[in-house]
């Protein structure tokens, strides 16, 4: 303090608790007067508490004492210790499951890539970049941007759709992702864009509606990645879902009629087919049963007509063993089922017989005569 080199030690003479006796005064004279009494040690024989000079005086003592180079050079040296604890603190980092880091030396980045856990580099000299690996996604069309035309699209049959779309992609080559595009997002964004237009332009507006998105997302798929690959991205397109497609709201009314229409002619005719199958059906089914009834006639009678002819092949073998006794046997048998259901009366060489007898009533019994007969013969 400028004060502290005086002969009284302080702005009004005797300072601190070195009252000597020597009560000088200060630049007015008579310094004030200390109060009396109390304890305290270090207030020198009259025991007054101590002076705030002769407190900062023994601070500064104690810190040269600790400190080389006095206060100054500590001041220092915890500069120092701050500053080499703030490089190693930049030093270190950590990198996620879900992340993948690039080192840079000079701003030159190198062909390492850092996985998952705890690294060291040389901050400042080198610094790093994190990329995340894991499956992102970027939506493209209107409600990814303010302007609610940005997804307007003309068709091949000169239509205006509203196509709204996402891309699913992943990070594989973090260096190539990094360094080779200068804003990897948004020349993805405007590669996707141009592929959906160039497919859509290419199609009706009918497939991007309902009939075919699948097809056209796959094709939108293979240009955004062979753009990338052409790009050295670093880039791997998953999918390219389509979210919605839907025209423009001044024609939405007139398109959903249209919708309604083209969806009654698919029941109509869905109903028409599901009516001609059942009808067709039925037919083949009767021509099968027709068939099946024809087929089985055929071998019934190839096969009776087969019989027949081995049964007489059978007779006919006979007949060339014995021919006489086979013709009688055959005229037997014949004459037996001709004969077998009539009435008849067999007379031997009509002899005794009354030529106009009624032989055949004789044969016909009255009912209660034959009953009587019966009654008789029991």
């Amino acid at each position: 303090m400028p004060w502290s080199n005086q002969n009284g030690g302080g702005p009004w003479g005797g300072g601190g608790g070195n009252n000597n006796g020597n009560n000088q005064g200060g630049p007015w004279g008579q310094g004030p007067n200390k109060p009396r009494g109390g304890g305290g040690g270090n207030g020198g024989g009259n025991g007054g508490p101590p002076d705030l000079e002769d407190l900062i005086r023994r601070s500064q003592d104690r810190l040269r004492g600790v400190m080389p180079g006095g206060f100054n050079g500590g001041v220092f040296a915890i500069l120092a210790l701050v500053i080499v604890a703030f490089v190693v603190f930049q030093s270190f980092y950590t990198v996620q499951p879900n992340e993948r880091a690039v080192e840079l030396r000079f701003g030159v980045p190198k062909q390492e890539v850092s996985g998952q856990g705890l690294h060291f580099h040389f901050w400042p000299i080198e610094t790093v970049e994190i990329v995340q690996i894991t499956e992102q996604q970027q939506t493209i069309g209107a409600r990814s941007t303010t302007n609610s035309n940005a997804g307007w699209m003309l068709t091949g049959d000169t239509n205006i759709v509203n196509v709204q779309f996402s891309v699913l992609y992943t990070v594989t080559d973090p260096v190539a992702y990094l360094f080779k595009l200068e804003t990897p997002g948004e020349t993805l964004s405007q590669v996707a864009d141009s592929a959906m237009r160039e497919v859509v332009g290419r199609r009706p507006a009918q497939d991007i509606f309902r009939d075919d998105r699948a097809g056209i997302s796959v094709q939108v798929l293979n240009i955004i990645q062979d753009t990338l690959n052409r790009y050295g991205a670093g880039i791997t397109i998953n999918a390219v879902p389509i979210e919605d497609a839907s025209p423009p709201r001044e024609v939405a009314d007139a398109f959903e009629e249209v919708q309604r229409a083209e969806q009654d002619e698919d029941r109509l005719v869905e109903e028409a087919n599901r009516y001609a199958n059942q009808k067709l059906g039925g037919a083949r089914g009767q021509a099968a049963q027709v068939r099946e009834e024809a087929a089985a006639y055929r071998d019934r009678v190839v096969n009776e007509a087969t019989g027949e002819a081995q049964r007489f092949v059978s007779i006919y073998d006979q007949y060339k063993n014995a021919p006489d006794v086979t013709r009688q046997r055959i005229f037997l048998e014949t004459m037996e089922g001709v004969l077998k259901n009539s009435n008849k009366v067999i007379i031997e060489n009509g002899q005794g017989v009354v030529p106009y007898l009624p032989l055949n009533e004789l044969t016909r019994q009255p009912a209660g005569a034959a009953a009587a007969a019966q009654q008789g013969a029991n």
